[in-house]
C-alpha cells in the first residue's frame, strides 16, 4: 500500500515539471534565436594532382639502401688494412679502452708486461696482445703508458689505422 502512494506521487510531482511552468524560458529561448541563421562555408575546390610516369629501367629504386649509403671503393679500401674477424677475441677486448686502467708495469728478462686493471679483474698483458673495442694491437709498453695500433672505419666505412696510449694510473701517496 505505501509503495502504490509513494509510486503516485512520484508520477505527479513529474507530470508538474512538464507543465506550463516553463513558459518564460521558452519565451526567451524563442526571441533570442530569432535573428539568428546557420552558416556552412562552401568546401574548398579540389585540385587534380599531377601524374608523373616512373621509368624503372635505368633509374636507382628510391626505397633502395645504395639510395643512402656511400659508394665504397674498389679493392677493399685502405691498403689491405683491416681486422682480422676469424681471430678469437681475448679477455680485455671486450671492454672499451676507457674503461680500462694501467696501473704497472713488470719486467721479465727482455719482456715488459702491463697490469691492467678491467672491472675488479687484474690482467697482465705484452706486446702483441689485443685490447680495447677497436680491434687494438699493443705495440710497445712504456713505464708511463702503453702505445696500441687500432683499426676503426672512417665516414666512408674504410678501415684506417690510428695510434691509441694508456697511460699509467698513478695513485697518490699520503704524505
Amino acid at each position: 500500500m505505501k509503495r502504490a502512494l509513494t509510486l503516485a506521487m512520484l508520477c505527479s510531482g513529474l507530470a508538474a515539471c512538464g507543465s506550463e511552468d516553463h513558459q518564460d524560458l521558452r519565451a526567451w529561448m524563442e526571441q533570442s534565436t530569432q535573428g539568428l541563421k546557420g552558416q556552412v562555408k562552401p568546401l574548398p575546390e579540389i585540385k587534380p594532382s599531377i601524374i608523373v610516369a616512373y621509368e624503372t629501367g635505368s633509374l636507382i629504386d628510391p626505397f633502395s639502401a645504395a639510395k643512402i649509403e656511400p659508394e665504397r671503393k674498389k679493392g677493399g679500401g685502405g691498403g689491405g688494412v683491416g681486422p682480422d674477424l676469424d681471430r678469437r677475441k681475448e679477455p680485455l677486448e671486450q671492454y672499451p679502452l676507457d674503461s680500462l686502467a694501467m696501473v704497472g708495469v713488470l719486467q721479465q728478462g727482455k719482456v715488459a708486461y702491463a697490469l691492467i686493471k678491467a672491472d675488479t679483474t687484474l690482467h697482465r698483458v705484452r706486446s702483441g696482445n689485443y685490447m680495447g673495442q677497436n680491434f687494438g694491437v699493443i705495440t710497445a709498453i712504456a713505464d708511463d703508458g702503453i702505445t696500441l695500433k687500432e683499426i676503426v672505419q672512417d665516414a666512408d666505412g674504410e678501415w684506417v689505422e690510428r695510434t691509441s696510449t694508456l697511460q699509467l694510473l698513478e695513485q697518490e701517496t699520503n704524505k
